[in-house]
């Protein structure tokens, strides 16, 4: 199978830095201490996330050249009075992986210095040569702080075009989100949640509960037009690839610049699912520039069926804005 491996290296990585994130978040909702304006919880979570994420896939592949593409760096963990922090994250990063049995022979206790150089593997800027892992290591901070969606999203480069990309999402419900009550009333698993969706250009996507004991094959495809609730985060390319809806806009503010960790993952999920992913122009997203995406106004993610419909209506809405006002 293509890319064995690195599947099986970044779907131990997502979901150890999930089961960080889930330690971190189940605390800040105890304390409430997310009505605190330095977020420092969010901090915490994002640096170990990424901590761990960038050690497991070193040290799953060892033997390749290893590049990291993530939102996080270490500059602020450096400045004076920041230690007390960088200690809170060298811990949970020890604890996280002291509990995890599949992580051997990772026994020995880590450094701040080495969490510290861990976080600075992600400052690659990618680009359209070799090989570049791409991650956001807690995607979704709104959905995160409130305790609702967030997921760790990670995905592969390769010469510049998504080859595999893993979604980890702690708190998307096994169940469809579509809003079928009746489905959700007769489903055994509606109050199960905890979804790993994962793909690469040579695999149907699967969905895994966190534990990675339960393992279930799905029928996916994006032909069935339904309601799909506001969620924070990537998880709703997830949740589009297994159904849960037809139709997926994202149009920021204008000057905004989109980053490639908020959309690798996602995409590769939903096209390996059958569905479309492009920008405002019908082009597909071009990964190859760096951090940064080059895009027609917004991001478009559709089933092959409607996307050609959906992509005119955009348009003419556009065309329609950009008219010059009567006076």
């Amino acid at each position: 199978m293509a890319y064995e491996k690195e599947l099986d290296a970044a779907k131990k990585a997502a979901s150890l830095a999930a089961r960080l994130c889930q330690k971190v978040q189940k605390a800040l909702l105890q304390s409430d201490v997310q009505s605190k304006s330095d977020k420092s919880p969010v901090t915490v979570a994002d640096y170990g996330s990424q901590a761990v994420v960038s050690l497991l896939l070193q040290r799953e592949l060892s033997s390749v050249l290893f590049s990291l593409v993530a939102e996080e760096d270490s500059a602020d963990l450096r400045k004076d009075g920041s230690q007390d922090i960088l200690e809170r994250i060298t811990k949970l990063v020890n604890d996280t992986l002291a509990t995890e049995d599949l992580l051997k022979p990772i026994d020995s206790t880590l450094s701040t210095d080495d969490i510290l150089r861990a976080i600075d593997c992600g400052t690659s800027e990618g680009g359209p040569n070799g090989r570049h892992w791409v991650l956001d290591p807690i995607d979704g901070t709104k959905g995160f702080l409130r305790g609702d969606q967030y997921a760790v999203a990670l995905g592969l480069l390769e010469e510049g075009k998504v080859v595999l990309g893993v979604l980890a999402c702690p708190n998307l419900p096994l169940a469809s989100i579509a809003g079928d009550k009746k489905n959700k009333k007769n489903s055994s698993s509606s109050d199960e949640k905890g979804c790993l969706f994962y793909a690469t250009i040579a695999l149907r996507i699967l969905q895994m509960h966190p534990s990675l004991s339960h393992l279930k094959e799905l029928t996916l495809s994006m032909i069935y037009p339904a309601p799909l609730p506001m969620i924070d985060s990537q998880a709703k390319y997830g949740a589009l690839s297994r159904g849960d809806g037809a139709i997926y806009l994202r149009f920021p503010h204008k000057g905004y610049r989109e980053k490639i960790w908020d959309h690798v993952a996602g995409a590769i999920v939903v096209t390996e699912a059958g569905g479309i992913v492009t920008d405002a122009g019908g082009k597909a997203l071009d990964f190859s520039k760096g951090k940064y995406l080059d895009l027609d106004t917004g991001i478009i993610v559709a089933n092959e069926k409607i996307m050609p419909l959906l992509l005119k209506a955009v348009r003419d809405s556009i065309a329609e804005q950009e008219k010059p006002s009567s006076l």
